[in-house]
């Protein structure tokens, strides 16, 4: 019945229709709910089973568990807090209210200017949204209020990714340079020991905590050169404050097996982020340089999250097959100096993945003319 009613009103917005100029409002939806049957007119393609709505759709939900957690997490840290006791339901309750709005807000702003864009431009809607609008949230704190939220989507959005010429041709990750926006432009809503655990009640769920409540996260804790207070298992599962969806290592495990089995995102990149950060880090406890163990650094903060959902991005990653080692050695290894070495960047993660976003070209270019060089040899 869906289909036939898109079918049926699809005159409308050709051309020659009364809503013509609402086309690329239409082709969104209906691609995004059936596969396109179209097919290309001139020159040589090779079609695939799935495209990139249906990708990008795989990747929202493989971050659905991270999310999920996250909004447990929201809860228990409040109560955890404040003192007080409350069930898993009352908990995720007052989390997944906590959070929705940021989610909300993320969309709402994010496709709105891109449906305004497209219409300016006459274009297809584009997809790469879909991912970015649900991961902003989730690596930001829920103290970060929606107004910041709004205005670092709209920098991300047109800045990022629509000036290059949209999804596919974006230098860096959408998501982190909104969350790097945040970072430096709103740094009291980005960092601090106040900005981790929501403060007030919500429709009478949850507790009002003093305005000068703090709660160091376990980074913030080894930046001041002290070993985290978390266990090792409450970070494992992600019972630690810190970012919405960056905090549960179960969770993010959970999606990162998604993207591997239906072969969306690269293990070479994603286990090359975790040998470089591990190497790196057993170097600087050798040398007494940081508290904590190895693997410590490897579940702490955003490291898992960014190594799976954003290391990955095959737009703004490395392409080639031993660039991808070469890119994910890099960002591993430079996130854990960035924390070890910068106290004032305690996470790390980030400016490691903008920066491996920036090398990505170079490293794929020197691959390429080494194999070229190779077999120029050999003739």
């Amino acid at each position: 019945m869906l289909k036939e009613y898109i079918e049926k009103i699809r005159p409308h917005f050709e051309p020659s229709g009364r809503l013509h100029a609402f086309r690329s409002v239409y082709d969104g939806f209906e691609t995004f709910l059936y596969v396109p049957n179209t097919t290309s007119k001139k020159g040589v393609n090779i079609h695939d089973a799935i495209d990139s709505k249906r990708i990008m759709s795989m990747v929202v939900i493989a971050l659905i568990p991270a999310l999920l957690f996250g909004m447990y997490n929201v809860g228990y840290q409040n109560y955890a807090a404040a003192g007080a006791d409350g069930s898993m339901i009352e908990m995720f309750t007052y989390g997944a209210l906590a959070v929705l709005p940021s989610v909300l807000v993320s969309y709402i702003v994010g496709l709105g200017i891109e449906f305004a864009w497209a219409q300016w431009k006459g274009e297809e809607i584009q997809e790469g949204y879909l991912v970015s609008g649900i991961i902003i949230p989730l690596v930001l704190p829920i103290g970060c209020p929606l107004w910041v939220i709004a205005v670092a989507v709209a920098f991300a959005v047109i800045f990022g990714k629509e000036i290059f010429g949209g999804t596919g041709m974006n230098i860096f990750n959408v998501a982190l340079l909104a969350r790097a926006f945040l970072f430096f432009s709103y740094p009291t809503k980005m960092s601090g020991d106040t900005v981790w655990v929501s403060t007030d009640s919500i429709l009478g769920l949850g507790h009002d905590l003093p305005d000068g409540f703090t709660m160091a996260t376990p980074l913030g804790e080894m930046a001041q050169g002290s070993a985290p207070t978390a266990s090792l298992a409450d970070s494992v599962i992600g019972l630690i404050p810190g970012s919405v969806g960056e905090t549960s290592v179960i969770a993010i495990a959970i999606g990162a097996v998604i993207l591997l089995w239906t072969g969306i995102a690269s293990w070479k990149t994603m286990l090359s982020v975790f040998a470089g950060g591990a190497v790196m880090a057993a170097i600087f406890n050798a040398t007494g340089q940081t508290p904590v163990e190895w693997y410590e650094h490897i579940v702490l903060g955003g490291f898992c999250f960014g190594a799976v959902f954003m290391a990955t991005d095959p737009v703004t990653s490395a392409r080639t097959n031993t660039g991808k080692y070469i890119y994910g050695v890099m960002i591993g290894a430079l996130a854990v100096i960035i924390r070890v070495m910068n106290p004032g960047f305690p996470e790390g993660m980030m400016l490691a993945i903008l920066f491996g976003n920036m090398m990505a070209p170079t490293i794929d270019y020197f691959v390429v003319q080494r194999n070229i060089n190779r077999r120029l040899k050999r003739g």
